[in-house]
């Protein structure tokens, strides 16, 4: 038995509404994974997320090995001690970290420095599978290569080539009993590369295939085609697992090609610099026209930071340098992304998800 299954209960079109089901529990599928990188989502606490109805946190490999440490985290409780999250976690394989470093590459694995102390550090297929047992996740994910775009065509090929090897390791070396692995799918914007980078993670065979190297300055079309050529060679009964994404419109477009799960810090960063996702678009809190105004963040949404405070406090709290306005904006910014999931899976149960795409295409096309 696998030690993660995914139930889809209903389908739109490709679209999907599902329950993941894991050795701790359960989650509802699409689902929003806010990104805790050193184990805490930036200015609000596990407490928080739970609040907000978050069921799962991701976690960061590679700053998590540094700092602490996997081994002091594993003393801990394993990441969920460590932070006090009785929800899932999944922790990346850092590598978009590592070779967002320009770190040297070889068939083995990964040499780095720390961004911590500047020690030189190896990461190999092994050694990431080894840290996310110690962190303890829930699901881990397998180390792969991660190409810049745009690459040449050789560099792209090269990835996929050792993404494949580096994911067959990772399954040898994966030890630790009901922990989900999903390895990535890569190949740049190459159709018949990403098709291929798909074909050879299945044929070693994984709880659930992740897809990388997307989101990182293609445009949204690039992105859809790539996506949408990965997903047609997935299985429809694992998860399927979009990194880096989280704005309004490329989550409805990717939960239309079959896409189950996401992660981005993107709510957190635009929140720490004022600027808010509504039901309406972007709004920049710094904007003078908000000086005085009396109305919630967004009108259309229920979440506790829009019941109490006005746009002009918190953009006075912003204005002045006070802390918490981050902290409240990231609240309200966090709990309207997930609302966009929820709302997306009652779309798909309800066979309105296209009404549903064309809504956030109208208020979001050229704005995420």
């Amino acid at each position: 038995m696998t030690a993660l299954q995914i139930i889809i209960e209903a389908t739109d079109g490709d679209a999907r509404a599902g329950v993941v089901s894991t050795a701790r529990g359960s989650f509802a599928t699409p689902c929003f994974m806010p990104v805790g990188t050193r184990g805490a989502v930036r200015a609000v606490s596990t407490a928080d997320l739970e609040d907000l109805g978050a069921d799962v946190m991701l976690a960061n490999t590679y700053h998590l090995m540094l700092r602490p440490g996997a081994d002091v985290v594993a003393e801990l409780g394993g990441v969920h001690g460590f932070a006090s999250w009785d929800n899932h976690v999944l922790t990346d394989s850092g590598g978009f970290q590592v070779f967002s470093l320009g770190a040297d590459v070889d068939d083995d694995g990964v040499t780095f420095r720390s961004t911590y102390d500047g020690s030189s550090q190896r990461l190999t297929p092994e050694r990431a599978v080894a840290a996310q047992e110690l962190l303890g996740a829930d699901i881990q994910v397998a180390l792969d290569v991660c190409p810049p775009l745009p690459s040449p065509p050789e560099v792209v090929r090269l990835a996929v080539e050792r993404t494949a090897a580096w994911a067959r390791r990772a399954k040898d070396a994966h030890r630790r009993p009901g922990q989900a692995l999903f390895c990535v799918v890569q190949g740049g914007l190459d159709a018949k590369l990403r098709a291929q980078s798909a074909r050879r993670s299945l044929e070693v065979g994984f709880d659930g295939y992740a897809v990388g190297g997307l989101s990182v300055g293609e445009s949204r079309a690039e992105m859809l085609d790539a996506l949408a050529a990965t997903v047609a060679e997935l299985p429809p009964d694992q998860p399927r697992y979009l990194m880096g994404v989280g704005d309004p419109l490329g989550l409805v477009e990717s939960v239309a090609l079959g896409v189950d799960m996401f992660d981005c810090v993107w709510p957190t960063r635009l929140a720490r610099h004022g600027t808010v996702l509504t039901s309406e678009g972007r709004l920049h809190l710094r904007n003078a026209a908000y000086a005085r105004d009396p109305s919630p963040l967004d009108p259309a949404c229920p979440c506790a930071v829009c019941a109490r405070w006005s746009r002009a406090y918190l953009r006075h709290l912003m204005m002045v340098g006070e802390r918490g306005a981050g902290r409240l904006i990231t609240l309200h910014n966090l709990a309207w992304t997930l609302a966009v999931v929820d709302t997306a899976r009652e779309a798909v149960k309800a066979g309105r998800y296209a009404a549903l795409r064309d809504q956030m295409a109208a208020t979001w096309a050229g704005r995420g």
